[in-house]
């Protein structure tokens, strides 16, 4: 990762698509794929939600409920805020996730959201036995920092203040040394067999060039919603929905059949 994007600047997303994200709730709460539910369809299977950079678990509280309704049995990453080295967050996602797995005898499928979808990459690729498929919301999965300039703001201030030394902070060689290289460098190496790999993107996205989304690994769906509004888009839901049928519910250890 890098503080600079690879992306050229003609591709920078108009950050003031973002006034549409309450739009994508009100849509959502009128959309038939909220208010009608099929408690049949998840059959109790585990459903990880890695939220964004910033964010914490509440932030995909409303997903959470839907796949409820809909039969799954969604649980958070554990996660106050999306601060942390990804490292870290990565290790203690493993944890969580071998925990789920192992309990319900089943691999367990993975959402994230924006940075929680780069996450959920280095983690089905670290342990392909736990992980059945994921899907990926409006992550740059191709280059991290091809975003908005004021949305790399915050990625500064965090990494300085973490190498200062402030607890849960990730720190600079975090972002540009060889500390975090396994989440960043993930593009680089094989995606494992027999693990479903979605990656739902929106050309109205304000904080994430979108093409940054479509890693070649990935089965890419777009959709219409804002970069926030990926988490309560109605459209996301849908692709969600299909994407989590046809992640094969194999137990820990066994290859699913590949989308």
């Amino acid at each position: 990762m890098r503080f600079f994007s690879t992306f050229p600047a003609r591709h920078l997303p108009p950050i003031w698509r973002e006034g549409g994200t309450g739009w994508d709730l009100a849509r959502l709460v009128r959309d038939p794929v909220l208010r009608r539910a099929d408690p049949a369809a998840g059959q109790g299977r585990p459903v990880l939600l890695i939220p964004g950079f910033l964010a914490g678990d509440d932030s995909l509280a409303v997903m959470a409920w839907w796949l409820r309704r809909n039969g799954y049995a969604p649980f958070g990453a554990g996660m106050r805020s999306n601060l942390a080295c990804a490292t870290d967050a990565v290790d203690g996602l493993e944890a969580r996730v071998e925990t789920r797995s192992r309990a319900d005898d089943r691999r367990v499928a993975v959402t994230g959201h924006s940075h929680g979808g780069t996450l959920a990459r280095s983690l089905a690729m670290r342990r392909p036995d736990l992980v059945s498929g994921i899907v990926t919301l409006a992550s740059p999965l191709v280059d991290t920092l091809a975003i908005h300039p004021l949305a790399r703001v915050p990625v500064r201030l965090v990494s300085r203040l973490g190498s200062l030394g402030t607890p849960g902070l990730f720190r600079r060689e975090c972002v540009e040394g060889v500390c975090c290289s396994e989440v960043w460098d993930a593009i680089e190496r094989p995606f494992p067999d027999g693990v479903g790999f979605v990656s739902v993107y929106s050309r109205r996205d304000g904080l994430v060039d979108w093409h940054a989304c479509l890693d070649p690994r990935a089965q890419p769906v777009e959709v219409e919603a804002s970069h926030i509004g990926m988490a309560v888009s109605a459209p996301a839901y849908r692709a969600i929905d299909r994407a989590l049928r046809e992640f094969a519910p194999a137990r820990p250890g066994a290859v699913a059949a590949p989308m």
